[in-house]
């Protein structure tokens, strides 16, 4: 079967023909190419098609598709079995790598994905501090915890769901919404509801209104206001640790949240996710404390393999983040002029290896009502172009690209080229 002959089957096996809504290409007028297998930072498609990858499995593959080391740890793990429910080395291994590699992190806990990871550390906030109030932001996605599904970026933005139907009233009453980058935001709901807020969860870099990057004094107004009024600060660094620095985005803003959500890089592209923190905060989760979570698949032996190998190897090659870094000013560089020769009206937004063009008249983008004000007509035709021509980019406005280790500057050139055929 070749690519469109497979979706359309999909159709009638799963909703839309897809196991996670952004795959269905809903914004284009193309069907997405149905991925066969990948290979450094090219992809091939079941028709035979090949693709420069700047999605990156939405930003776990920095290290490229068919990683050697990567794909040599799994299958040694192999060897032993595929999981067993029980505790093992290997996820001593993971977490003991992270402790000590990563600041702020006492502790760990792991889970299964990003959602699982976010929902966790929020409940975790709410048992220690004895509160029910949290406060996200506008245009920050943390997963689909009924929750957070309130002025939700990602999937929700392109798809135009307000919020979502099948979440309860109840469900969201407790999350409070402050606006990104605005630290008087935060001070008004904190003036109202001070001792009833357990905690602030927060991208550092968000990534799923597109790439905004915070700004360091709204970060530190947080950390204050947070210390002030006993509240939990927690990164979500789902999207960003590991990725824009191996310490994470708190390590380039200088920042020490009290509670950290990891997923995507730390499973070396197997389904994972963690949350961490300072240690009086982690031992109230059972069985040490009175905050119930858990999951029979969390610590499996093949996904803590995948993901110390990952770790390891970015830890082991720190100059691969200025490598990246160098690629991803290249790019956002010559964006930039291609668009200055042919009269379009954009901004990009850049934190090392992330990335997004927003097709819009404002002069910047840094919160999730400059986001909307993008032309998502002309992105669409952005992406459906690059794509057609072998260039994997993100289907919606509001996700990021990803640049990995295996990207090349040919990579980029070719990127480059096609732009200029818009």
């Amino acid at each position: 079967m070749n690519s469109e002959e497979i979706f359309e089957e999909s159709k009638k096996y799963m909703p839309g023909g897809v196991n996670s809504p952004v795959r269905a290409y809903t914004a284009l007028n193309i069907n997405p190419p149905i991925i066969k297998r990948g290979e450094g930072s090219h992809l091939f498609d079941e028709d035979g098609k090949e693709y420069i990858d700047f999605v990156g499995a939405w930003g776990p593959m920095i290290l490229g598709h068919n990683n050697k080391k990567v794909m040599e740890a799994v299958k040694a793990a192999l060897e032993y079995g595929v999981g067993f429910g029980a505790p093992t080395e290997m996820e001593l291994k993971l977490a003991k790598y992270i402790c000590t590699t990563v600041d702020n992190v006492d502790m760990l806990r792991m889970v299964n994905s990003g959602t699982e990871a976010t929902m966790s550390a929020v409940k975790l906030a709410r048992g220690y501090t004895g509160r029910d109030k949290i406060i996200k932001f506008a245009g920050g996605y943390h997963g689909h915890f009924d929750g957070f599904l309130v002025e939700a970026g990602s999937g929700v933005m392109t798809e135009n769901i307000p919020g979502s139907p099948g979440v309860p009233k109840g469900s969201i009453e407790n999350t409070l919404i402050a606006q990104y980058n605005d630290i008087e935001s935060v001070k008004e709901l904190f003036k109202r509801y001070k001792a009833e807020i357990a905690a602030v969860i927060v991208e550092p870099v968000a990534g799923n209104m597109g790439v905004v990057p915070a700004k360091k004094e709204f970060l530190l107004g947080l950390r204050d206001i947070c210390t002030e009024n006993g509240t939990i600060l927690i990164f979500d660094e789902v999207m960003s640790g590991f990725r824009v620095a191996y310490k994470g985005a708190q390590s380039l803003y200088g920042i020490k949240p009290d509670l950290t959500t990891f997923a995507k890089i730390m499973g070396g592209g197997f389904p994972c996710g963690a949350y961490g923190g300072r240690r009086e905060i982690m031992e109230k989760l059972s069985p040490m404390g009175p905050v119930y979570q858990a999951g029979t698949m969390s610590g499996n032996p093949i996904v803590m393999a995948a993901g110390y190998a990952s770790l390891k190897e970015l830890h082991e090659n720190i100059s691969c983040y200025e490598y990246m870094d160098k690629l991803g000013q290249k790019l956002q560089n010559g964006i930039k002029e291609i668009a200055k020769e042919k009269g379009i009206s954009l901004v990009v937004n850049r934190c090392v290896n992330m990335m997004t063009v927003f097709f819009t008249s404002c002069s910047e983008v840094t919160s999730y009502s400059d986001a909307k004000k993008s032309d998502t007509n002309m992105f669409s035709k952005f992406a459906e172009h690059m794509i057609k021509d072998g260039v994997y980019v993100p289907p919606s406005q509001f996700e990021a690209m990803f640049l990995g280790t295996k990207h090349t500057e040919e990579d980029i050139d070719k990127f480059l080229e096609v732009m200029k055929k818009l």
